[in-house]
């Protein structure tokens, strides 16, 4: 017999995954400790001024698809009007089955809108209509949307020279909701791009009144923010690495290299690595030092179409993954601030699926007692990943290879605040994938056992391991 589309038992397809799902998943609060949402639009409580903004505005996935579907970039970035761009992405979603997509956007308008119209281009102005109706209530607000979907706490994603404003201005005013940033500190391994990278490090000087002319100088600096984050409840860093950098080094020969980039001469790549190399270390000192989780996330082919990234910019939505190997210098990055007991709490997160039995067994080298159980993660199924194959390819892999009841379960690594019910979809694949094997006799029927592992996995090995 053939399932209704999105129905209560979406995704479980045992009624072993059903009781897992609505027993024991569902109820959980939501922890979503890496996104991109705007602190400043939760603050003001924003509405949005149609469904076209809430979707379309900041979303890399949907415009990748409609550039796929011919459509004009004038309807995707372009000056056209918010209708006409909302009714070309209807026009797209049907072309999207078996795209994640497609669930993700219907899975949206039910459960922020209680829409559950089939989008398509004849629907596109039924569903343009009692959307917008809706987003034009105080219940359909920056913050509502957030308490609708029950959200407790989320880490958005944050330049080091941030001031932070709107992170103290909800914190000061007692948000029930945790709004806490994360230091993201990509522009410290942009080094070749001197010009870029120059920029950045004069603008750190002024932020924190320091005269920058060596690696300390800026490691000093960088400490400055640090502390500057700490007091405003951050408790994660991240970066973004293109490629994983290591070269056998000293502080000595990095602040050479450091020295000729500001005296404006040309480095090697070798040299480069040996800058990051360090850099990479002073930052995982910093988190054990204050006991912060640190994020990696690997495997990006960065805007490969040269002609789109000059017409439109960065993080446009042409990026792709990458199939650089990285396991002997990941490995090394982290032997060296473990072998002096300052290897801090680490999530590595990897884009190419190829690679998931990498990191799943890498991570099980470094696992420790000194900062409690699960010190080092492999990350949920990230950004090209983030869909059902993807997800029980990291949870499969991560069993095989670990201790999946320690895992720290999902994000949205999303700009938008219509993304919450990803951690619903995710969900549902866990308990499917975990009522598999009860019905299987792969493991027991023992209802303890399984609501903890459960409820663990979707909330609280995040609580515990983030300090939320």
């Amino acid at each position: 017999m053939s399932k209704k589309f999105l129905d209560e038992n979406f995704l479980l397809n045992t009624e072993s995954a059903q009781r897992l799902y609505h027993s024991y998943a569902s109820p959980l609060p939501i922890i979503d400790y890496h996104n991109h949402l705007s602190a400043k639009e939760i603050f003001e409580d924003n509405c949005f001024s149609s469904i076209t903004e809430a979707w379309l505005e900041h979303d890399h996935y949907k415009w990748r698809a409609m550039r796929a579907n011919g459509i004009d970039e004038s309807f995707i970035t372009g000056s056209e009007s918010e209708r006409e761009k909302f009714q070309n992405w209807c026009e797209t979603v049907p072309q999207l089955i078996g795209n994640p997509l497609y669930h993700w956007t219907h899975l949206e308008l039910k459960r922020y809108f209680g829409i559950e119209t089939i989008i398509n281009k004849t629907n596109a102005e039924s569903i343009w209509i009692s959307a917008n109706q809706q987003l034009a209530l105080a219940s359909h607000s920056a913050r509502n949307l957030l308490r609708s979907m029950n959200v407790e706490s989320l880490c958005t994603t944050d330049d080091p020279l941030s001031d932070l404003h709107y992170h103290r201005q909800l914190a000061d005013e007692g948000f029930e909701i945790k709004v806490l940033p994360t230091f993201r500190s990509d522009d410290l391994f942009y080094i070749e791009n001197s010009d870029k990278f120059l920029s950045w490090v004069s603008a750190l000087g002024e932020k924190t009144d320091s005269y920058i002319g060596s690696i300390n100088d800026l490691f000093n600096a960088l400490n400055k923010r640090f502390e500057f984050f700490h007091q405003a409840g951050c408790r994660l860093s991240d970066i973004g690495l293109k490629s994983v950098p290591y070269v056998e080094s000293t502080i000595e020969q990095a602040d050479e290299v450091f020295k000729k980039v500001l005296a404006g001469h040309e480095i090697s790549e070798r040299e480069v690595d040996t800058f990051k190399t360090q850099v990479f270390k002073h930052i995982g000192r910093k988190n054990a030092e204050l006991n912060w989780v640190m994020q990696l996330h690997i495997g990006v082919l960065q805007d490969p179409n040269k002609r789109r990234f000059e017409s439109l910019g960065p993080a446009t939505g042409f990026s792709a993954i990458d199939d650089t190997c990285f396991a002997q210098p990941l490995s090394k990055l982290l032997n060296e601030l473990d072998y002096d007991k300052q290897l801090p709490k680490t999530v590595i997160y990897c884009l190419n699926p190829k690679d998931n039995a990498v990191v799943a067994n890498l991570i099980a080298a470094f696992q420790d007692s000194d900062r409690g159980p699960g010190k080092v993660q492999f990350g949920s199924a990230w950004w090209f990943n983030d869909q059902k194959e993807g997800m029980e390819s990291q949870l499969t892999a991560l069993a095989n290879a670990g201790l999946l009841g320690r895992f720290v379960g999902m994000l949205t690594d999303s700009r938008s605040l219509l993304s919450m019910p990803r951690h619903e979809y995710f969900r549902r694949v866990l308990c499917n994938i975990v009522g598999q094997w009860v019905d299987d006799g792969e493991i027991p029927d023992d209802e303890e056992l399984l609501k903890s592992t459960i409820e663990n996995i979707c909330y609280y090995n995040a609580k515990e391991y983030f300090c939320l």
